[in-house]
Order: structure tokens, then sequence, then C-alpha cells
């Protein structure tokens, strides 16, 4: 059985519409939707779409609406759960392809597919898992001057052309194993928008593979909304301190191990199956 979430904030009808149809030609079971608006606008609408079961809640975050989600997916007995961002959308059996990948491949806890721009260039969501200066200190120096380093940080020499068991994968589309969650943990809720991508993804990479798997693809028309709202940007840099207090500023022993084991198998080209 597959289960879905997607968590949304007053979230454009023609956008929810378009991905709820994705879901509806693929082999995805059951489609929660939690809806973190400020009202229940969305509610009648989604009556209309049979197969997604709508949730109100109060908005604690994008971490923690999906965790309402994926609770009942454990208590249903899910085998698979697929996390959505409503502004992504797909052609083609990407859900069956991944979940054909992830039954031959017992030890990988998480899967993502490629992820294009709708003008059809490549997201660079493959990453090392981040330091401060990832993530933070890079925002307030030229980008001619943290271009080599984001260029590391983002693995583009592999040319995201073969599977790689990757640290840090994008919160877009997380495809993951349900036993291994019920291992790991859900999303940490300290986090309201952000760094919970990179926390659940590294929690898994410790005892999973967690894979970049290049062979069926998506479509996310990614807003980067830190990067114009002075709003965004605020919560962005408050929950990215909130990691680093988790993880560690200078000193992640963890961190420096999983990028040392990653561009080891970078370099021997032993980076997947």
């Amino acid at each position: 059985m597959i289960t879905a979430s997607i968590v949304t904030f007053h979230t454009k009808h023609d956008e929810l519409t378009r991905l709820i149809e994705c879901v509806r030609k693929s082999s995805i079971d059951h489609l929660y939707i939690i809806d973190n608006s400020s009202n229940d606008e969305l509610r009648e609408f989604i009556k209309s779409h049979e197969s997604a079961h709508y949730i109100h809640s109060l908005n604690l975050g994008y971490g923690s609406g999906h965790n309402i989600a994926i609770r009942k997916s454990i208590e249903i007995g899910a085998d698979y759960h697929v996390v959505l961002n409503p502004d992504i959308y797909w052609d083609g059996d990407v859900i069956g392809e991944l979940t054909k990948y992830m039954d031959r491949n017992p030890d990988v806890g998480q899967v993502m597919p490629k992820v294009f721009y709708p003008d059809g260039r490549l997201q660079y969501l493959c990453k090392m898992c981040p330091s401060p200066m990832d993530l933070i200190f890079k925002r307030f120096f030229p980008s001619k001057l943290t271009e080599k380093r984001l260029h590391k940080f983002q693995l583009r020499s592999t040319r995201y052309d073969k599977p790689m068991n990757v640290p840090y994968l994008s919160g877009c589309f997380m495809f993951f194993r349900v036993e291994a969650l019920k291992d790991v943990g859900l999303f940490d809720e300290r986090f309201f928008m952000y760094p919970e991508d990179i926390d659940i993804t590294r929690r898994m990479h410790a005892k999973y593979r967690t894979m970049f798997y290049p062979f069926v693809s998506i479509v996310h028309a990614h807003a980067a909304a830190s990067k114009t709202n002075k709003k965004m940007l605020k919560i962005h840099i408050l929950n990215m301190i909130k990691y680093f207090n988790k993880w560690g500023w200078l000193f992640d022993k963890e961190r420096k191990q999983f990028n040392v084991q990653l561009q080891r198998e970078i370099s021997s080209s032993k980076i997947g199956k």
C-alpha cells in the first residue's frame, strides 16, 4: 500500500488540482491533504476529489503537517509514504517505477527522482550534508566567492546521471519506506520550515541508503520564497540556527563522515545501483 501527503497553505486551486490529478493516475492508494491555512476554504474544493482525505490543522509547520498523515499511514499499514510539495507534477509512472526500485532494494529507506524546473532546467537537489557556510553565511557573501563551494555542495560534477546515495535530499518529493520511518522517527517538529528535509534525510542516511534515482523525473515550480520575502528569510535563518544547534556548528563528526564517504563513492564511480 502506498500513501501520500500534501501540506497546503492557501494553495491555488489549479496548482493543487494538477498534483491531485497526477496522484489519481498513479498507484498511490490514499492521499492526505493537510491544510495549514487560516481557514478551511479548501474543504469544499477537496470534496470533488474522491481519493483525497482533507484534514484542517493548526499551522505548526511543514514537517508537523506531514507527520499527521504519516501517522495515519502507519496506522493503516502502508508500505511506502510519499511527501509531496503542492508545486510539483509529473508525467508517466513515476510512483510505480520508484516502488519497483524500493521493492528491489530493501536497504533503501528513501528515494528521490530527478527534478526539473518547468522550463526544462535541472534542479541540483542532491547535496552534501551541509555546514553553516553552505546554508547561512553564503547569503552574505558575493556569489562569485561562493560559486565553487556551491557547485561542490550540490554535487554538480556527477552530472546527475547515475544513482547516488546522498545524505541530503530535497523535501519537494520524498518517497519513504514506512518501516524505515518507524525506525528513525518522523519529521522533527521543532523545525517550522526548511531544514526538516535535511534533518530527516541525515537520520535516514545513518541507517539506510537515501538514494537519488535519475531514471524518472518530476517538475518542481520552485518559488524560493526566502530569497525574495524578508519574513520567509527570517524564518529560514532562525530554523537553520535550530538545525545547527541540534547537530553542531563547527564540530559535526557525522557530517564529516557522510561527506567523506560520499566523495569517495563519487571519485570511485561507485555511486549506487
